[in-house]
């Protein structure tokens, strides 16, 4: 690597530093846990994505354990060469099952399946309307979708009705949205959605990587949750089932479909049978106990109100996703950096993730926190509150 290239390089982390959005990484010395080793002390998590503790079970563990040692470490190749077990072929069936559609296909993880989906499914002379606060996987898919995309407005029907009025020309009309919006917390209006998507003859696709295991009685995701079903689901096991993987589940033309025209799939190795042996271990239980995803909301609530009546801007509403909006990069990081000197870690989101002037401690609860963990998240925000040089 030559001197100038290098050089090149520094200049431009030094603008980042300069613009407060310079991020490092963090080391994990302790399994997925509320308090975990990092960078060699103990701190207190409320950022992770584990929110129903499912990493860690130990049952997880034993059905990863015992598919090991009959199939090994790795998948050894894609799903079309040698990467396709029979454990691939029976989680697909139980996230079908799961979800109430017709079929499944596993994906690598949840950004290749949004790529997968949104590269291949619309084509020249379609049109893609995404909402304005969508996940980056969607956005890098519809770059690389031969079709037009245009944003509406954050969850805002009537902006979405007036452009799918102004897309009518166009072959088809795809709706992307997450189902929830990842760093606000909100969730999309999937039911008035779809009956505009009625009206205009128009497709519905949902990322539903935050609302799985979480929404609805069974914890099935934001269809449940609201009584409909879109024309693509797709969501991710690394988040509420505490796995690794990502799929789509709609009907067997689409599985068909995605699995002759998806790059992300046809040219992406497998993921290991024994993470899909736990994976079909946690939506069982994930289907069949109700009180992890109902005390998990207990502590959301607890939490958003003692926040609020300290005097917060907090965003989101009935997930465990807590934004703690505080404006701008350089406010948010001193915030992050004080939570720190609490031994609590949640970092601080900023620009590109989030926009201008919108900078926030993004908290996530878990089921595993307890109400002391909550106590003490709280008082360090009460004192934190009170430090005027990190509150201006």
């Amino acid at each position: 690597m030559s001197v100038a290239f290098d050089s090149w390089l520094s200049e431009r982390i030094t603008t980042i530093k300069e613009r407060d959005l310079y991020r490092e990484l963090r080391v994990m010395n302790s399994g997925p846990k509320p308090m975990v080793d990092m960078n060699g002390r103990k701190k207190l998590i409320f950022s992770s994505n584990n929110y129903l503790g499912l990493a860690s079970d130990q049952r997880l563990i034993d059905a990863a354990r015992s598919t090991v040692k009959e199939f090994g470490i790795g998948s050894s190749g894609s799903r079309l060469t040698t990467g396709n077990s029979c454990w691939h072929e029976k989680l697909e069936e139980r996230i079908a099952s799961f979800k109430q559609t017709e079929a499944s296909l596993l994906f690598s993880n949840g950004y290749l399946a949004n790529i997968g989906v949104l590269s291949s499914l619309p084509t020249s002379g379609d049109i893609i309307l995404s909402d304005e606060l969508n996940h980056a996987s969607i956005i890098d898919g519809c770059r690389l979708s031969k079709a037009r995309t245009l944003l509406y407005k954050h969850v805002d029907l009537q902006d979405l009705e007036n452009k799918l009025k102004e897309s009518k020309p166009f072959t088809r009309r795809f709706i992307v949205t997450d189902g929830v919006f990842s760093m606000d917390g909100t969730i999309a209006p999937l039911d008035q959605i779809i009956a505009l998507a009625k009206v205009y003859d128009a497709y519905v696709i949902v990322d539903d990587a935050h609302g799985t295991g979480i929404l609805g009685k069974k914890g099935r995701g934001i269809s449940e949750y609201f009584g409909v079903k879109p024309d693509v689901m797709i969501g991710t096991l690394s988040k509420a089932v505490g796995t690794e993987g990502g799929f789509v589940a709609g009907s067997s033309l689409l599985k068909e479909f995605l699995i002759n025209q998806a790059r992300t799939f046809i040219f992406q190795t497998a993921i290991p049978p024994s993470v899909c042996a736990a994976s079909f271990e946690a939506i069982n239980i994930i289907e069949e106990e109700s009180r992890r995803r109902e005390a998990l909301m207990e502590k959301v609530m607890l939490i958003r109100n003692r926040l609020l009546a300290l005097g917060f801007h907090v965003k989101g509403n009935k997930t465990p996703i807590i934004p703690v909006i505080l404006g701008e990069a350089k406010k948010a990081v001193s915030v992050a950096n004080k939570l720190q000197e609490h031994d609590i870690f949640a970092p601080a989101i900023r620009p590109p993730t989030v926009k201008e002037g919108e900078s926030r401690i993004r908290l996530t609860v878990t089921a595993e926190h307890s109400n002391d963990d909550i106590d003490r998240l709280i008082k360090a925000f009460e004192m934190i509150r009170n430090e005027p040089e990190v509150m201006k």
